[in-house]
């Protein structure tokens, strides 16, 4: 973190320009909203596991159309 402290009689709103224009140049600002967004990549085990699952709740579906417990899907528009 920078070290911006705020001057004598120094109103806050031209302490918070400062700082920011102070930000701005050093480039923090950037690199906030390139990782903001950003996930971590999931490991090899986490994406075998939600594989999985996501299989067994699509034949579980599947099974529940078939046996007429689950309406079937209507095209939509």
């Amino acid at each position: 973190m920078s070290e911006i402290k705020r001057r004598k009689n120094e109103s806050f709103e031209s302490y918070m320009r400062r700082v920011k224009k102070r930000w701005q140049q050093s480039g923090k600002i950037l690199q906030v909203k390139k990782i903001r967004y950003h996930d971590k990549d999931k490991s090899r085990n986490m994406r075998r596991k939600s594989a999985l699952h996501s299989l067994k709740v699509a034949g579980k579906m599947e099974y529940l159309k078939k046996i007429g417990r689950l309406p079937e899907e209507t095209k939509k528009r």
